[in-house]
């Protein structure tokens, strides 16, 4: 969010630098292809093909994959969300053809052996258990099914034991076809470099790449109306999550929303629902909000865990929580101490090379442009107590709120 130059490429890859005065530089390419744009019944196929992205390419194997950037002490890695595929590297500067070859070379030129694809079959199977076994994580994945029903971004990123099993090289092939848009990749670069370098270097990896432009095909999930689940676990502690629909990413409210979610049970140990139920009740020694705004939506939620007898108090605690900010504006000083906050908070996050540049490539993929920070620190100081309360009265309406409740067996 610092200074920054952009290019595309005539196939339609953009390339970001945001320039560093460091020995390290972070890249990464970044798709706007996740989950949601999985077929019915194909869920996990997103996630797969990044796993398979490690295995083989039409020149490398997995061990020259996985050494390219290893052998020189670099890091390699990948995720996929409910709307992006990533892979990323952090390295020292003088390896950036390195990477950049490296990447082009796993996202456009893998081959999916057949005997790879079983293998990883199995390891994604073990990393759902994995997650199953973890009632924090797995309340997660079980609340925006709750939430988004019926729509994809209710599945589950890594999918299910069935339709992993299902996963075949047609599906694969398919979905690459329909989804990796090179008018929708990022490839992003933080580090010490003059950009006509970047750009030589970019034409020269990525400038040969057929264009592949498709057709917005993303549908807005329907309204849903709120539910209160309870659920039996083979667990000893109540896990609950509270929350529901929330602004989407184009919104003006999606600043506000940010702000309010950081005041609420943010970052830190000072916020109001960390003070609440756990400094002062000693009811949870986790309790957190979340907001997450993507293309089309967002989701709001709040987390703890606690003892089963605990549960209920620790609801009513964080319902008033909750209704103090419908009920109340903030005085000019809690505001001023809120905006103050998370602006410290952001500027603080710009240490993280890596993250930033991820959340730059994102952004550049999403909105055509990136907020410098003090673009970003305008628009929060610009948010009025009066702009929160109604924010807070959409938004933490009981009538719109989902609760999940995993609870152990009688």
């Amino acid at each position: 969010m610092t200074n920054y130059q952009t290019h595309q490429l005539p196939n339609g890859i953009r390339i970001l630098y945001c320039p560093a005065d460091s020995t390290i530089a972070h890249c990464c390419l970044m798709i706007n292809a996740g989950s949601r744009d999985e077929a019915e019944g194909k869920d996990g196929l997103a996630h797969f093909i990044e796993h398979l992205l490690f295995k083989a390419t039409e020149r490398r194997n997995t061990n020259q994959i996985l050494n390219r950037l290893e052998v020189v002490g670099a890091d390699l890695n990948a995720y996929t969300t409910k709307e992006y595929t990533c892979v990323h590297a952090s390295f020292l500067k003088e390896y950036l053809g390195r990477a950049m070859d490296l990447l082009e070379d796993i996202f456009f030129h893998s081959i999916f052996p057949q005997e790879e694809m079983d293998k990883e079959k199995g390891v994604i199977l073990d990393e759902i258990a994995s997650y199953q076994d973890q009632p924090e994580e797995a309340i997660q994945d079980d609340f925006e099914e709750l939430v988004f029903k019926n729509h994809a971004l209710g599945r589950n990123i890594l999918g299910t034991a069935t339709s992993v099993n299902s996963l075949g090289k047609n599906d694969i092939a398919s979905f690459i076809a329909q989804n990796y848009n090179t008018h929708q990749a990022v490839f992003a670069v933080t580090g010490s470099y003059d950009f006509g370098k970047i750009i030589k270097l970019a034409e020269r990896y990525f400038g040969a790449l057929p264009e592949n432009k498709q057709p917005e095909k993303r549908i807005a999930p329907g309204t849903v109306a709120a539910d209160f689940v309870r659920m039996e676990k083979p667990i000893s502690q109540t896990h609950c999550m509270m929350g529901g629909r929330a602004y989407a990413s184009f919104t003006d409210q999606k600043t506000m929303l940010l702000l309010l979610n950081n005041l609420l049970g943010g970052n830190g140990m000072s916020s109001r629902l960390n003070l609440e139920i756990r400094e002062k009740h000693g009811i949870a020694y986790t309790v957190e909000s979340n907001y997450s705004p993507m293309t089309d939506t967002g989701l709001f939620s709040i987390y703890f865990g606690t003892d089963p007898e605990k549960a209920p108090k620790a609801i009513k605690l964080i319902q008033k929580e909750l209704q103090k900010l419908r009920d109340n504006k903030l005085g000019a000083l809690q505001l001023h101490q809120a905006k103050q906050k998370f602006i410290g908070q952001i500027a603080l996050g710009e240490e993280n090379r890596l993250g930033l540049i991820l959340s730059m490539a994102k952004s550049l993929m999403d909105f055509g442009r990136i907020d410098t920070l003090e673009e970003v620190f305008a628009k929060i100081n610009a948010v009025s107590s009066e702009e929160l309360l109604a924010v807070s009265n959409e938004i933490f309406d009981p009538a719109g709120m989902f609760t999940l409740l995993f609870e152990p067996e009688n």
